[in-house]
């Protein structure tokens, strides 16, 4: 008899230990909570600027880059061109692929480096824009023209598995920035 009491009372810190488990996991407990820490870490991470080592781009001298970011005309806004070779003969499938690289890969880089300028490309709707540039040498100017003033660029190098070599650029991303900018270094490419 001695033993089974032993026994029920090694049972008894278990299955309180349970109740408890079963009553902090119940949906009405859970869910409330889990919204509630959602929406506090969102809301930290928008009102905190992010500390980077990457310096922060400006495309206007002074006080006029501030206007430019904030001010909600039409004439202000932010939009990004796409630019693709067209030496490489690239199938559409593959240039929509290749531009959604560089598009996402701006993207990426910009939450590291200026969440400011993301948001407020956002705000403007994301514009985007594919031009067509002819060669590698072409697209290394409009890159060195772009990054001179100050704008972002991304370069896509493509992994080579289907219609493209390895390592080959494929399409380069300038801005978001100021579309009067972005315009003075892509305005003169043809439309996709």
């Amino acid at each position: 008899m001695f033993a089974s009491s032993s026994h029920s009372q090694k049972k008894q810190p278990k299955k309180q230990e349970k109740e408890w488990l079963s009553v902090s996991f119940r949906p009405e407990n859970f869910v409330p909570g889990l919204i509630i820490g959602f929406l506090l870490g969102w809301f930290i991470d928008l009102s905190k600027p992010i500390k980077s080592n990457t310096r922060r781009r400006n495309f206007l001298p002074g006080k006029q880059q501030e206007q430019c970011l904030v001010s909600g005309g039409s004439d202000q806004d932010l939009k990004m061109v796409l630019v693709v070779r067209q030496d490489l003969k690239m199938g559409q499938g593959k240039i929509a692929s290749q531009c959604a690289h560089a598009a996402t890969g701006m993207y990426g880089e910009l939450m590291q480096s200026d969440r400011f300028l993301l948001r407020k490309w956002e705000q403007c709707g994301q514009p985007k824009i594919v031009c067509m540039c002819k060669n590698q040498q072409e697209m290394n100017k409009l890159r060195e023209a772009a990054e001179s003033m100050g704008l972002p660029t991304f370069v896509v190098a493509d992994a080579g598995r289907t219609q493209v070599a390895a390592g080959s650029r494929t399409v380069l991303a300038i801005g978001p920035g100021p579309k009067e900018l972005v315009d003075s270094v892509t305005g003169k490419l043809r439309l996709l």
